[in-house]
């Protein structure tokens, strides 16, 4: 049994829209967060340029990954293009945690070396910043449905602190002259960078390398699958994510030896089990009979294996 959920082509639709407004947006504010960050000699307002360039590739990726993500499959791929946006958001937050490291190294470089900085020119390009990246980011929370435009989501929200805090920055320096704030505000933006990508990575890792999907638990699922009136026993069972929010199961399940109708009943309470309490729709399930062994991969009956018969009995139900 395979069950597929269609992209709901309103919501792809919002999502297109809000993506093509944020990228103008933060192509606009990336222009002037540099010139300006150059005139400051502000290293906090440079390392916001870098971060909203960032955030542009990010948007761009994202678009990119919504709108193949709504071609359908084909003989070529099979299970369309689910996994192009976890591809988009697995790049945006690598390329965050580089973003980060670099404005790490230039804050240490100017602890060392200050620089004067022209606080008030900072606080005005900060605060345009805050009032975008907050708008984008309500908007992008709006229809965050999966894992890349999650991704985007955090680029905008971490982007909306870290400016807010560039205004308090600029608000110090100003006040007290002390120019190494900027290195320090610097130092704090990348660890917050740091910190809201490394959980992306993480679950776009775990979906790219086929690991068990967070907050499964496959002992969980096999006891629920035998709770089954004629399920004897669940093995070989494998849990992936074929996309951030969609999930597929392999599996076999040992039943007696029972006519096909039978069966078929069997499946479809299993399957009501994995879609109703584990969420899982897309399942392969293989039904092996009592009094049969595995033998290189096929399940045979044991009379067969006595008498050399090379004919191998299978139970496939999809």
């Amino acid at each position: 049994m395979h069950v597929h959920a269609a992209p709901s082509s309103d919501n792809t639709g919002k999502t297109h829209l809000v993506l093509k407004f944020s990228l103008a947006a933060t192509l606009v504010y990336v222009l002037i967060t540099f010139i300006a960050g150059l005139r400051a000699h502000s290293l906090a307002l440079l390392s916001e340029a870098g971060h909203n360039v960032s955030d542009f590739l990010a948007l761009s990726l994202s678009f990119v990954a919504v709108y193949f993500q709504t071609r359908p499959a084909d003989s070529a791929r099979t299970f369309g293009y689910q996994r192009a946006g976890v591809l988009a958001a697995f790049v945006n937050a690598s390329t965050l945690i580089v973003i980060a490291v670099w404005i790490g190294i230039e804050a240490i470089h100017r602890l060392s070396n200050p620089v004067v900085v022209h606080p008030r020119l900072m606080m005005i390009v900060a605060a345009a910043g805050v009032l975008m990246n907050g708008v984008i980011a309500g908007l992008l929370w709006g229809v965050a449905r999966d894992v890349n435009m999650r991704s985007a989501f955090l680029h905008m929200a971490g982007d909306t602190l870290s400016t807010a805090a560039v205004i308090a920055g600029g608000a110090g320096i100003l006040f007290t002259g002390a120019n190494w704030i900027d290195p320090i505000l610097s130092l704090g933006i990348a660890a917050l960078i740091l910190w809201s990508s490394a959980g992306i990575v993480r679950e776009t890792l775990n979906i790219l390398l086929e690991g068990t999907p967070r907050g499964i638990n496959l002992d969980e699922i096999r006891s629920g699958m035998q709770a089954i009136d004629g399920v004897i026993n669940v093995h070989d069972l494998h849990v992936w994510s074929l996309g951030s929010d969609s999930r597929a199961l392999a599996c076999h399940v040992t039943i007696d030896d029972i006519p096909p109708s039978e069966s078929a009943c069997i499946l479809f309470k299993l399957n009501h089990v994995l879609r109703e309490h584990f969420h899982i729709s897309h399942t392969t399930i293989q039904f092996e009979h009592t009094g049969c062994v595995e033998l290189e991969g096929c399940v045979v009956p044991i009379e067969e294996m006595a008498g050399n018969i090379p004919q191998s009995h299978h139970g496939h139900m999809h």
